[in-house]
């Protein structure tokens, strides 16, 4: 199989069930944005980090495939003609979403409170985490505008919402790991 099919050289490109779409549509935008939020976690990942946060990342990236499928397929595609899900055995479900709350619990426990808001930096693999947030913070932001236009699976926006916390709170951990500078933004007077 060739990576290029040249089916995609007028702008169109097909979602899951073959609908036709132009490249530019908000499924399109959403679904890309997960895929470009699942390379910086391969880049997070591949720091000098714990192992632990690097299987928790392996398997959020296994999980940010499943919600990239959820997004490419069509509310009309969900369902085959034989009446099988499309996606058999693949969603999002509570126990992903416990499973970052529980990461994200975890690391709070070894970290001082905060107090004011931090600035993103002080080091490399800290700022991967924070450019990683905020992919993580589009992408559920497209989810919410594709849901309003079309219906989508609402675990898919949780557990977006869930994940761009995750990345946060492993950002001050890695920060506090790490014995980076955690700058507090301090609102001028």
């Amino acid at each position: 199989m060739k990576v290029y099919t040249k089916t995609g050289d007028t702008g169109t490109t097909a979602l899951f069930g073959g609908t036709r779409v132009p490249k530019h549509h908000i499924r399109i935008e959403s679904y890309g944005t997960v895929d470009e939020l699942n390379s910086h976690i391969g880049l997070i990942r591949d720091q000098d980090i714990n192992s632990i946060y690097k299987n928790v990342l392996i398997e959020v990236q296994d999980r940010l495939f499943t919600v990239g499928a959820i997004l490419a397929t069509p509310p009309e595609k969900e369902t085959l003609k034989s009446g099988e899900k499309r996606l058999q055995n693949l969603g999002i479900i509570e126990t992903d979403i416990e499973f970052l709350e529980n990461q994200i619990d975890s690391m709070e426990e070894s970290l001082p409170p905060m107090t004011h808001f931090v600035l993103p930096g002080g080091h490399t693999t800290v700022s991967y985490c924070h450019i990683a947030r905020c992919v993580c913070r589009r992408a559920e932001r497209l989810a919410v505008h594709l849901n309003d236009i079309e219906p989508t699976n609402e675990m898919v926006i949780k557990y977006l919402n869930r994940l761009s916390d995750y990345l946060f709170v492993l950002a001050r951990k890695l920060s506090y790991d790490l014995k980076a500078d955690e700058v507090q933004w301090i609102p001028r007077k």
